[in-house]
């Protein structure tokens, strides 16, 4: 059963969200006072993988950007930075894009295919002002934006001239059609079955969801509007189906019945078909859909008008030193002859541009044969990142001059491309102001030094002095990980600090750590017995010499000597949440919410003991799914916490606990500068209070609370959240996402 919900974007006036929170209150109970809070993104620059950019056909300057975890955007050509569109997306499952389609008839609507994995919830989320405001229709066939052939398409196609039929390719419930902009869908029953074939999955590394084969299906759905009548459905289109088998289709009955079209390549999957205003089809193939793999690939093109294929390909993979396959084909819109295609994991030393300007009979190597000039200004990490994951370029249609193509870490545009027609130098600007694509997976703000230091998933992390400002050292100097897991300070010097992570280059240890407030860093000597891949949570004592490990899946292990020898935390299970005492350096806390006991230690987290506190079973405390945390400068003073068993307070090292019994959940804490007039610090919620799941503050020690969010500024909850205060800014508040970046907020003051 199809369900629709409104929503507002990242702007507009306040509208119902998707968590729906007026509906999840209780009749008799009144949700807690809000507070105007401004939101921003804590610079980075891009940092994930855009899967799409969609310019409109007929408005100059309006285009929109898809992502496989963040969202999407839409380009403000006005201020020249990309609008985060999906803000108020509170579903991590609604937060990939799968596919994006404009209305040609009309500038004003947009489509989504929203859903980040096969295994979870997918949606069609319908605008009629550019992204403002949106409704949202769940679907029962699935989407896996983040899944293999995520930058293939487009998958979701509005038809030129009647813009109430709109098709979408599925990946494993074949093709469906909507005759009210999206509203409900009905599925084609006359197309192949071959969509759901094994042979039209792709092998993923990194497999979701218990399975290797990741179906991909049906990749592009593409209208061709030759003979067609203004007001009339279009009669010809064509869809592509990712597997290596006969995998083009065209039908001519405005998609009720489909055959294959007579005399295509097979033996490679197409990812990406474009039609030229000659009527040339361009598809670009890969013998895998990628992004992971991609060991073969070409370049064709298909005149309708004769039914002949050419193979255009630039250079054949198997010509080459290395295997790589074709990303994507664009078509200049005013020069039917002008195509640039990119190549796919060729990684030595980068992906490749080719341009033609004869229809691909001849083709010129752009960064090989000129000397490109790269502006790294903006995002200075991106410096030491290569151009890959090339899924996606566009040649502007009203600026046959401008040329944007995507990458693993964000978007490139070049303003002159035509230069390069005539030998000349290319220059080449990282546009991704606006464009926030990272996956945090650890925050800390300290006392002193810079204001935030962020671990994040695949670009290791970063240190903010300013918040507002992509950092002039790029991401961390020195021993670099993958990803950067979980981070830690020392209280009572909080120039030491700490990460772990995965996937650290020539070194034996999955630690690093800094004794200048992470200006510099140094690996430590060894990983805890047992091996660890970075992961589990890493802990400073108070006066940074003693540092306790607490592996995901293994016991807990503290070092006084950087890691040269490790020793087992008596009396600690496995997947404990551990904390230092803020104060006292040779106290220690850990909670197991398996059995909800909580347990000290007084001896430098040698031995543990349970105290006499009797809390419930959590199922998950810590930053697994609950909370485990130390109020800054006071000595024994705790919060344990879950979103099964609500919070509890500790002002005794443990011995017993105090329910609050405003907060019904509890999913992550933090702590911040106090309120003016106030000692206590100011407690940042993620949790239920009345419940409504939401982001709080609370000035007076957990008695009362203020919401600070809203349901236009929800950024896709993680699974994993984190949500910190800024001890030295009253007020400031660090927010985790699952792929919106690190979000800041403070209180609005000019409505006050």
């Amino acid at each position: 059963m199809e369900k629709s919900v409104k929503f507002r974007g990242a702007v507009g006036l306040i509208a119902l969200g998707l968590a729906c929170s007026a509906l999840a209150q209780s009749m008799n109970s009144q949700p807690p006072p809000s507070e105007p809070y401004l939101w921003h993104n804590v610079a980075i620059g891009g940092g994930g993988f855009v899967t799409g950019i969609i310019p409109h056909p007929c408005q100059k300057g309006l285009m929109y950007a898809r992502t496989d975890v963040g969202g999407a955007y839409r380009w403000d050509d006005f201020v020249q930075r990309w609008i985060p569109l999906t803000d108020g997306i509170g579903d991590v499952d609604f937060t990939g894009i799968e596919s994006l389609a404009v209305d040609p008839s009309d500038t004003n609507r947009v489509y989504l295919a929203a859903g980040i994995y096969s295994g979870g919830k997918a949606a069609i989320l319908r605008s009629a002002d550019q992204g403002r405001t949106w409704l949202l229709t769940e679907v029962p066939f699935k989407m896996g934006g983040n899944e293999a052939g995520r930058f293939n398409g487009e998958r979701l196609a509005v038809d030129p001239n009647d813009g109430g039929i709109l098709f979408f390719g599925s990946r494993r419930d074949g093709l469906w059609k909507s005759t009210d902009r999206g509203a409900t869908w009905q599925k084609v029953e006359g197309f192949p079955n071959v969509s759901s074939r094994e042979a039209a999955s792709g092998d993923d590394s990194r497999p979701r969801f218990g399975f290797n084969q990741q179906p991909v299906g049906i990749v592009c759905v593409l209208f061709d509007p030759a003979g067609s009548r203004p007001s009339q459905p279009t009669p010809v289109l064509y869809a592509a189906v990712s597997t290596t088998e006969t995998n083009l289709y065209r039908s001519t009955d405005g998609g009720g019945a489909w055959l294959a079209v007579a005399n295509q390549p097979v033996g490679l999957c197409p990812n990406h078909l474009v039609r030229a205003s000659d009527g040339t089809l361009y598809l670009s193939y890969g013998k895998e859909p990628g992004p992971n793999t991609m060991t073969d690939g070409a370049i064709w093109k298909f005149n309708p008008k004769d039914g002949v294929w050419t193979d255009i390909t630039p250079v054949k993979p198997k010509d080459s030193d290395q295997p790589f396959g074709y990303g994507c084909v664009a078509v200049d819109a005013q020069n039917p002859s002008t195509i640039m295609a990119t190549t796919f994991c060729h990684w030595k030393p980068h992906d490749e541009i080719f341009r033609s300007t004869n229809g691909g009979l001849t083709w010129t190597l752009l960064w090989q044969t000129n000397t490109a000039v790269w502006d790294y200004s903006s995002a200075p990490y991106t410096q030491t990142r290569t151009p890959h994951w090339m899924g996606t370029i566009v040649i502007n249609p009203f600026d046959s001059d401008q040329v944007l193509f995507t990458t693993g870490f964000g978007i490139w545009c070049c303003t002159h491309v035509t230069k390069a027609d005539s030998g000349k130098p290319t220059h080449w600007v990282f546009l991704d102001r606006g464009l926030e694509e990272t996956v945090p997976l650890a925050l800390i703000s300290p006392p002193a030094g810079a204001h935030l230091i962020s671990g994040v998933g695949d670009i290791d992390g970063f240190r903010h002095d300013n918040v507002d400002v992509s950092p002039a050292e790029g991401s961390f100097a020195g021993p670099r990980l993958s990803s950067t897991r979980d981070l830690a300070f020392a209280a009572n010097k909080p120039e030491v600090m700490i990460r772990i992570g995965n996937g650290g280059r020539d070194m034996s240890a999955h630690a690093i750590i800094s004794a200048d407030g992470g200006k510099t860093w140094k690996a430590l000597a060894s990983d805890p017995p047992g091996g660890s891949g970075g992961q589990g949570r890493i802990v400073l004592s108070a006066d940074g010499r003693t540092i306790v490990w607490a592996l995901q899946r293994g016991s807990a292990s503290f070092t006084t000597d950087r890691g040269v020898t490790w020793t087992n935390c008596e009396g600690l299970s496995s997947g404990v949440s551990v904390v230092a005492d803020p104060v006292n350096a040779s106290r220690f806390y850990a909670f197991d919410g398996q059995t909800g006991k909580l347990m000290a230690s007084t001896n430098s987290a040698a031995t543990f003991e349970p105290t006499a506190a009797a809390l419930p079973s959590s199922q998950g405390a810590g930053r697994d799914g609950g909370v485990l945390a130390a109020t800054p400068g006071l000595p024994g003073d705790l919060w344990v916490g879950s979103r099964g068993i609500g919070l509890y307070h500790s002002t005794d090292g443990g011995a017993s606990f105090t329910k609050l019994n405003k907060v019904g959940g509890a999913d992550a804490l933090g702590f911040g500068k106090a309120a003016p007039g106030k000692t206590f610090p100011a407690l940042y919620l993620l949790g239920n209070i009345e419940q409504l799941h939401a982001d709080y503050r609370s000035d007076d020690n957990g008695q009362t609370w203020v919401r600070i969010n809203d349901d236009q500024h929800q950024f896709g909850a993680p699974n994993r959240p984190i949500i910190i205060g800024d001890p030295r800014i009253y007020g400031r508040v660090y927010l985790t996402t699952g792929g919106r970046g690190v979000i800041y907020g403070a209180p609005d003051s000019t409505s006050k």
